[in-house]
């Protein structure tokens, strides 16, 4: 298939879609008085998941995974976009709709111990959700309760225990018996075997995968452990500061990564071969916040295969990593908060410690061979900065070094006969490059 833009979610998988997400985004702090500008926690996330299949969610810590899936099953409010759960958008409910509802959806929460209750018994804890529901009579509640217990591995005689007297796994057992209380259709799982010892992650993610094949579960796992998401999802997407970054099936991004996120995420997983000389790419630097995030792509401030000015093509490496870490300082300064005392002395044109950029440019580009024209830019943005003036260095700076990147949040493109989906310019025919990812070193 050629390559084409998809503004809309790809389906890749056979069978009837159960959960479809378009346009959905998340803020936190909208609308304050004091400051509107919210954290975007969730930015615009299309996808969509099958009935019966396990769509794996991965990212760094903070990209806003935990976020998305508590949106999905409305444990958070969608600030626009939709959740369609068959056909049905689930963001619009209130009352005894969304009550209704929630018996179709569930989650698995990551810590076992703190989603507990320790003051319940484990029969209460199960019990809760009938209970909350008003499913059936006490005496078929308690039955239900003890037929979970039998299907994730526990015994009769545990419903009068505390959870305190489990181990991490059995604990983790209790809260998926809880949420298959209602016999959901749904299930988020917020990696759920991540505070478990690997012996233990074997038993609860082949429980998971058994639980799947007999009840006909669909669940969204969430997960930083690769080799988890390799083993038991059917497809994965990426996700980076709020947007997806890649979306396929599983195999397709683990063996072919398209995206250069995926690309540096997965050259991560350590290689068990000491002689194996494969090359693990360092990203610089830390995600921009999500309060204030780049224009344009997401990933445009760390990312190793960033689209430069036709004509910066062959400047040096190093020179440029050092121009883009001098362009991110400055756009960290502007968010940084300035004391009373910085803003009176700013005003008076006296100095504070937001004006000492020479210091910054003499270890960015002290031993570096800098050409004259690129330097007369520098000097500018540098000249900027001493008058306090820091949105014209940043300015001058975007204007001779900023690309497509910096400026446009790319679409969705389609890059694979399968329907895989990268967020990325690459993908366009005048940008697009050899698979080859440069690894950015560390400074």
């Amino acid at each position: 298939m050629s390559e084409q833009v998809q503004q809309e979610s790809v389906s890749v998988a056979t069978g009837e879609t159960l959960v479809e997400v378009n346009e959905l985004k998340t803020y936190y702090d909208e609308g304050a008085i004091l400051d509107s500008n919210p954290v975007k926690a969730v930015d615009g996330v299309n996808f969509e998941i099958k009935r019966g299949e396990t769509l794996g969610l991965v990212g760094e810590s903070g990209c806003g995974k935990t976020t998305l899936g508590r949106t999905l099953i409305q444990l958070e409010s969608a600030t626009s976009g939709e959740v369609l759960f068959d056909g049905t958008d689930v963001t619009e409910l209130s009352g005894a709709e969304l009550k209704n509802w929630r018996r179709n959806s569930q989650m698995v929460f990551q810590d076992p111990e703190s989603s507990l209750n320790d003051r319940m018994t484990v029969g209460e804890i199960i019990r809760e959700p009938l209970d909350v529901h008003d499913w059936n009579d006490p005496k078929e509640r308690r039955a239900r309760v003890r037929e979970l217990l039998d299907v994730v591995g526990l015994q009769p005689e545990h419903y009068y225990r505390y959870p305190h007297q489990f181990s991490g796994g059995q604990r983790q057992r209790i809260g998926i018996a809880r949420a298959l209380a209602l016999e959901p259709e749904f299930v988020v799982l917020d990696e759920p075997v991540s505070a478990l010892d690997v012996s233990v992650q074997a038993q609860i993610l082949n429980l998971l995968e058994d639980l799947q094949d007999e009840f006909g579960l669909t669940y969204l796992f969430i997960a930083h452990d690769l080799s988890v998401v390799r083993h038991i999802c059917d497809r994965v997407a990426v996700m980076y500061l709020g947007n997806v970054m890649e979306l396929g099936a599983t195999e397709e991004i683990f063996q072919d990564p398209k995206n250069p996120y995926t690309h540096s995420l997965l050259s991560a997983i350590p290689e068990p071969d000491p002689t194996s000389d494969k090359e693990r790419i360092t990203l610089r630097g830390t995600p921009p916040s999500p309060r204030d995030p780049p224009k344009g792509c997401p990933f445009t401030t760390r990312c190793p295969m960033k689209i430069r000015p036709e004509k910066y093509q062959n400047v040096d490496p190093d020179l440029w990593v050092a121009i883009e870490v001098f362009r991110e300082v400055l756009r960290e300064r502007s968010r940084a908060e300035k004391t009373l005392t910085e803003q009176a002395k700013e005003l008076l044109g006296m100095e504070t410690r937001f004006s000492d950029i020479g210091e910054i440019r003499r270890e960015l580009f002290g031993d570096l061979d800098v050409p004259r024209e690129v330097e007369a830019h520098l000097d500018r943005a540098a000249e900027h900065v001493k008058n306090n003036e820091d949105a014209e260095a940043r300015k001058v700076l975007r204007d001779e070094f900023g690309s497509i990147c910096d400026a446009e949040n790319p679409a969705n493109h389609v890059v694979s006969d399968s329907g895989r989906i990268s967020h990325c310019h690459r993908h366009l025919p005048e940008y697009t490059e050899p698979d080859e990812f440069t690894p950015y070193t560390e400074r």
